[in-house]
């Protein structure tokens, strides 16, 4: 029986915004964490808002990657969260590329992944953060009325940053970090009780985020 909505969590994309984007990773010893990820993650945990992993893995429909390799990358990578502190509900991922596969509804900017994790967690998806490197990850707010946050990394295409800094919506912000964008979700959407200690410290973060109220 499917949960009924009554809480939101923070979807976080991978690669480029938890580890660094290797390209089609099928080597989980390859995995690198990101500057702010454990921190990120922890911060959530704190403020008891669950944190969920949604990730396009085109390179399975490419033939780069298997399955098995891609569960390898995606426990490594929860493991080396979790060595830090910081715990994953759980994660998604979509195995899709359209001219290959097929169209599918769950490739980002898709609302298959939340949709689905919504189904079984019980998740408000207006209550929810959209949150990652690429303008597809944050665009999902658009449809849910959640909040998108893109957080530019070494592989943000300058024409995702750009849309993102363009878009009139409310909605749709902009951090220079993981930890930033974390912050600025727990504090816009009131979804979770963020500790004494770093709500104070949201007051300063949020002057190095650029968000519509």
């Amino acid at each position: 029986m499917a949960a009924e909505p009554s809480r939101g969590a923070l979807f976080i994309d991978r690669d480029g915004t938890i580890i660094a984007d290797a390209h089609y990773l099928a080597d989980p010893s390859g995995v690198r964490l990101l500057r702010d990820a454990v921190a990120a993650v922890s911060l959530a945990n704190r403020a008891q808002v669950p944190v969920v992993i949604v990730t396009n893995q085109s390179g399975i429909a490419r033939g780069l990657i298997t399955e098995a390799q891609y569960q390898a990358v995606r426990d490594r990578t929860v493991a080396l969260l979790q060595a830090g502190g910081a715990e994953v509900l759980t994660t998604y991922h979509c195995p899709h590329l359209a001219e290959l596969t097929g169209a599918c509804n769950c490739r980002k900017p898709a609302l298959g992944m939340y949709e689905q994790a919504s189904r079984e967690h019980g998740f408000d998806l207006a209550q929810s953060a959209y949150i990652g490197d690429r303008w597809r990850d944050a665009q999902p707010a658009l449809a849910t009325g959640g909040l998108g946050i893109l957080v530019p990394g070494a592989e943000t295409p300058a024409s995702d940053v750009d849309t993102a800094h363009r878009s009139t919506a409310p909605n749709i912000a902009v951090s220079h970090t993981l930890l930033d964008a974390v912050m600025l979700a727990l504090t816009r959407l009131g979804v979770g009780d963020l500790p004494e200690h770093d709500a104070r410290q949201n007051q300063f973060s949020n002057h190095h985020s650029s968000h519509r109220s």
